[in-house]
């Protein structure tokens, strides 16, 4: 089951704007080692768990790792062959608004080396163009 948020009542939602770079939640709070967008663009929930799994492997389940994106955004599809109009369409995932600088991922307790290989598996999951970060 990919992330989605737990109470869904008002779920249909605007496009909204992508535009700037991030203000807040853009530098390595948690852990040593963190994973930075320089795009921008919609990660679903489940391109978060695929990063989420690739990185856990590569730490070899050893130290922490911080999830700093949650998929808070509906996007809504219409099935194929439909004709226009009849309303907006169904739910048919969850995306989370990233713009570039925002930090994805974080992890503690390995070495840099194991923190290197783990998060640029991570980064190979986005569809995004990801760099490695160190906390100052």
């Amino acid at each position: 089951m990919a992330l989605q948020p737990n109470k869904v009542k008002y779920r249909k939602m605007h496009r909204g704007s992508r535009k700037g770079t991030a203000q807040k939640g853009n530098k390595v709070s948690f852990g040593s080692y963190g994973l930075q967008a320089l795009g921008r663009g919609w990660i679903t929930g489940t391109q978060i768990e695929a990063a989420r799994v690739a990185i856990s492997r590569g730490m070899k389940r050893r130290g922490s790792m911080w999830i700093r994106i949650f998929p808070h955004k509906s996007v809504t599809k219409k099935p194929l062959e439909v004709r226009m109009g009849k309303g907006k369409a169904n739910v048919d995932h969850w995306v989370a608004v990233v713009k570039p600088a925002t930090m994805l991922f974080e992890i503690e307790g390995v070495p840099e080396s194991i923190a290197r290989e783990a998060l640029s598996a991570a980064a190979a999951k986005m569809p995004i163009r990801c760099r490695l970060a160190k906390r100052d």
